[in-house]
């Protein structure tokens, strides 16, 4: 092969990897009504991986504690409620180099988002995971479906930081993005 058409594969090779690395690193976003982007904020029961590069006993698997704190050792009790993945990224890096470690390297992953709840006229009531861009629909599939007793017309839905549930009338709106933490309930028909 000649050295330009070398030159050329490996600058191609080098452009797909970071690429690719730059996909990966991209914050974690869900999608909300109105085509909205909005990112994603820790919460309560939110499982996340931290790598802290080079420090194996620091690494592994959290929980957000119910009070909104990430329980790590060394430092203690950070908090993270509201903080996106990025922002508790750098708070855990700015405390541990606060004389615990010397320039450190911190990533953090979602492992898995808190759940989801649906009540009422659903076959499966409940908790259920929440995937990126989950409709409303999916959600109540998920769910089992409509009972036979089930208001397919409007739902009752709360997002999770919100105080109480408001009506939603599915004839006018377009797909509901159902959040990580957010309460919804099919309530029954009237004949």
């Amino acid at each position: 092969m000649k050295k330009p058409a070398m030159l050329g594969l490996i600058l191609a090779i080098c452009a797909a990897q970071i690429g690719s690395s730059a996909s990966a690193s991209q914050s974690v976003q869900t999608q909300a009504a109105g085509d909205q982007t909005v990112e994603y904020t820790l919460a309560p029961g939110d499982k996340i991986r931290v790598v802290v590069f080079g420090e194996d006993t620091l690494s592994g698997d959290y929980v957000i504690a119910s009070s909104g704190n990430l329980s790590f050792p060394l430092i203690g009790n950070l908090k993270a409620t509201g903080a996106t993945v990025e922002a508790l990224q750098a708070s855990l890096a700015t405390a541990l180099s606060n004389g615990y470690l010397n320039n450190p390297r911190v990533n953090i992953q979602m492992i898995s988002f808190r759940p989801f709840f649906i009540l009422g006229e659903v076959n499966r009531p409940g908790e259920y995971p929440v995937s990126t861009g989950l409709t409303l629909q999916q959600a109540v599939a998920s769910a089992g479906g409509y009972t036979y007793r089930a208001n397919t017309r409007s739902v009752l839905l709360k997002h999770s930081d919100e105080t109480q549930e408001r009506l939603v009338d599915l004839r006018e709106t377009s797909a509901i993005i159902i959040r990580a933490g957010d309460t919804i309930r099919i309530r029954e028909r009237h004949f």
